[in-house]
């Protein structure tokens, strides 16, 4: 992991230093066969040497059932496929509230949104919205914040946009509670539907949602709350992305759009609690955690109410006007002196590093060539970068050096006023969100049991997700809308290949 140093009011410098990643430096030798493999193809009659593993030497054969997002990187040491067992084990761990005799898994909420981190990432897949009123919203919820005034702004990062949690209901609503306690929220959502033409006459429905907290637990929200609708996004290939050199990443960020191609990405810059300087963000939709550690801590402090040294409150997510949730029994009274150690949550770092990428499919058909090409030519590799190549690493072998094809660039994109939740994370706008890794977006139904897409799950297909896209992903929006039939199959088979 990089620091970006940044001082007040100064452009962020490009020096960086490594934090945990015990790298060894590129050789020039090594970066020219680097620039020349990771550089995009022009030629569509074939695929590409070694495009079928998409996570390098980690790739797993893709499994045809629903456990296809959740195996050890194929390159894993029979020891470290140990603690990839151990790790997966407390990812599907539920925890259970305090008092309890089971003192190695109290701790529960007092608040919380579910009860373990599988059973958001379902099969290490993608959450979906509530499909009807008897679907409970599991694996989606909505953060919240309010502005902050200047005077909390964080000037060691240029650029940061300042937010507060609500006074009332913190940082993330929470829809569950343990006995005796009111759950914060039920999450409502309308739906209004816009049809959309195509150039051939096909038409697509497109789907706006409307969000409201309802029952509200603890009174009302702040007048300027801001309300952002999440569902959980995939696990696959979390190690691979942390591996990636944050200068290659970088040098892909055209914020003045230089280039004049109309895409300007921008890093986003966060605090890192582990190590206490501002640092790339790379996980999260907005990315907003630097590494899947932090990421990690978080959702277990917010999603499930389990402390750790990151996160050390007992309440979890529960603020100071939720006087009965504070007071309440927690279970970080005994030995672990956090309700999950530092043991634990590395083990759970280390399954989440290590969920493997599986191998693509129908790479060298036809249509999906066919549909390569269009993806390429229509400038979509402008935000969803084919491949990298990762660090050399000395400890790290799953991840160390492999050419990988995660199809993102890992940086903040303006995706128009329709995709907007209108709520600042850090450095991202209300408008701006990290372009997501497309790979295995093609085996979604398969694991997930549903074709559900983009930050709050609103599309309901591939195609209608590409039709969202809109800001700086407009131009390519309006060249799938008049795409013969014929080409946007192609285009969305290519999609369904990753």
């Amino acid at each position: 992991m990089f620091l970006l140093f940044a001082q007040p009011a100064v452009t962020f410098a490009t020096e960086l230093e490594d934090l945990h990643l015990k790298i060894v430096p590129r050789t020039a030798a090594e970066a020219a066969r680097i620039d020349a493999v990771t550089t995009p193809t022009h030629d569509f009659s074939k695929a590409q040497k070694f495009e079928e593993r998409s996570g390098g030497a980690a790739t797993v054969r893709a499994m045809s059932d629903s456990n296809a997002f959740s195996q050890a990187s194929d390159n894993i040491s029979f020891e470290d496929e140990l603690n990839f067992k151990l790790g997966n084990a407390l990812f599907r761990k539920l925890w259970v509230s305090s008092p309890s005799s089971t003192l190695a898994s109290d701790g529960l909420g007092p608040l919380y949104n579910a009860r373990s981190c599988q059973r958001c990432h379902i099969k290490d897949g993608r959450g979906h919205p509530p499909e009807n009123a008897d679907d409970n919203a599991i694996s989606m919820f909505l953060r919240i914040s309010i502005p902050a005034p200047d005077a909390e702004a964080m000037h060691e990062i240029e650029g940061y946009i300042a937010t507060l949690p609500d006074p009332t209901y913190g940082s993330q609503m929470q829809d569950l509670a343990v006995q005796g306690h009111p759950a914060e929220y039920r999450l409502d959502i309308n739906y209004e539907e816009e049809v959309i033409t195509l150039a051939d006459g096909t038409e697509i429905s497109l789907r706006h949602p409307t969000y409201r907290a309802a029952n509200l637990g603890y009174g009302d929200l702040h007048p300027q709350a801001m309300l952002s609708p999440r569902v959980t996004p995939q696990m696959i290939g979390l190690g691979l992305l942390e591996a990636i050199p944050a200068a290659d990443i970088l040098a892909n960020a055209d914020p003045e759009d230089r280039d004049g191609d109309g895409i300007s990405g921008r890093p986003n810059i966060v605090w890192s609690h582990v190590h206490d300087q501002p640092m790339l963000g790379r996980f999260g939709l907005k990315a907003g955690n630097p590494s899947i550690l932090e990421q990690s801590a978080a959702a277990f402090s917010g999603d499930i109410g389990i402390s750790s040294s990151l996160h050390p409150a007992g309440a979890g997510d529960c603020t100071a006007a939720q006087s009965d949730c504070q007071s309440a029994t927690h279970g970080d009274a005994d030995d672990r002196v956090f309700e999950i150690d530092d043991i634990g949550l590395d083990l759970v770092t280390f399954y989440s590093s290590n969920l493997a990428v599986p191998a693509r499919r129908k790479v060298n058909d036809p249509q999906v060539l066919r549909g390569k090409e269009i993806f390429y030519t229509t400038g979509c590799i402008a935000c969803h970068t084919p491949s990298f190549v990762t660090h050399r690493l000395e400890d790290q072998p799953e991840q160390s050096f492999q050419l990988i094809w995660p199809y993102t660039d890992m940086l903040l994109h303006n995706m128009g006023p329709d995709l907007a939740d209108n709520r600042p994370e850090a450095r991202a706008s209300g408008q701006e969100w990290r372009t997501p890794p497309l790979w295995g977006i093609g085996m979604t139904e398969q694991v997930s049991g549903h074709t559900y897409f983009l930050h709050d799950g609103r599309a309901r297909s591939l195609l209608e997700a590409v039709l969202w896209h809109g800001g700086e992903a407009q131009a390519q929006r309006d060249a799938v809308i008049d795409l013969p039939t014929a080409d946007r199959d192609a285009l969305i088979a290519y999609l369904e290949s990753l």
